[in-house]
């Protein structure tokens, strides 16, 4: 927990600016006193505008390399459009790279990301790009074990496979999936693994405290405590005030999250002196 902040992690995400602009954001994060620094995985999020495309494995590596205690991330990895295997080397280059900083919060991707949710490039539907994650995230967890896996899916078949050496991080790089609120469907895909990215069903829009705390039951009510720790994270803007942000961030703590991850998506207010101005002035003091 960063001192002189609200009891839980705090996170920024990069969504605008260069490529060196990005890891230089990182690297200011780090002296700013966050938590975690995000880049985004994606390619047209369509209706919400035109961000730079950088493959977030790449800024990783070098934010990995030029930062050395804040935790590194994408919000969030598409991962039933990507190779697992794929995913699993990457993951494990950065993981070493930063020293074991890495974390991986995954989901289907944005809906207008679907015409590139499969391998092939082709349409996909929302059922088949859960099963796609459902497996990756099996490929993912086999890999990091350091054992040679098999695995015959539906969508992956993967024979003699061995990932060496194994993560810095044991078991595995935290897993956080996106959780839809009120799907019990996936829901019970995020108590398998490290946390949540608390969302709504079909909405983008920044989660209420009422909403994590309903979530935060849920998960008490299906995950095994001896499954180990567990995070909860919501994401947003929070108010200008820090008086008002640090009041917000006090309900959304109550209400059981453990994280919140700065999300500025506004193409205009995103503008990259303007995320340089909000990664300087830090986390949002008591």
């Amino acid at each position: 927990m960063t001192e002189g902040v609200v009891g839980v992690r705090m996170g920024i995400v990069a969504s605008t600016g260069g490529a060196r602009e990005v890891v230089h954001l990182a690297v200011e994060a780090e002296r700013a006193g966050w938590d975690g620094f995000f880049t985004w995985d994606g390619v047209d999020l369509g209706d919400l505008g035109t961000f730079e495309a950088w493959d977030p494995w790449g800024i990783l590596s070098a934010a990995a390399v030029r930062t050395g205690r804040i935790r590194l991330g994408a919000m969030v990895f598409a991962l039933p459009r990507r190779r697992p295997w794929v995913v699993a080397r990457q993951a494990l280059t950065v993981d070493h790279l930063s020293g074991g900083r890495l974390l991986l919060p995954v989901g289907l991707g944005v809906a207008e990301d679907r015409a590139v949710a499969g391998v092939e490039g082709e349409a996909r539907t929302a059922r088949e790009r859960a099963e796609r994650l459902d497996e990756a995230l099996a490929i993912l967890d086999a890999a990091f074990s350091g054992e040679t896996f098999d695995h015959r899916g539906v969508h992956h078949r993967v024979e003699g496979m061995r990932l060496v050496p194994r993560p810095v991080q044991r078991p595995r790089p935290p897993v956080w999936v996106v959780g839809a609120w009120p799907s019990e469907r996936s829901l019970a895909r995020t108590v398998r693994w490290d946390g949540v990215v608390v969302q709504g069903l079909r909405t983008l829009d920044e989660p209420p405290a009422e909403q994590v705390r309903q979530v935060v039951d849920w998960v008490g009510a299906h995950r095994d405590p001896a499954a180990g720790p567990f995070d909860v994270v919501a994401q947003g803007v929070l108010p200008a005030d820090p008086g008002a942000a640090a009041e917000h961030l006090a309900a959304l703590e109550e209400a059981g999250a453990t994280w919140w991850v700065e999300a500025e998506w506004d193409p205009e207010r995103a503008a990259p002196p303007l995320l340089l101005e909000r990664v300087r002035r830090g986390p949002v003091p008591r």
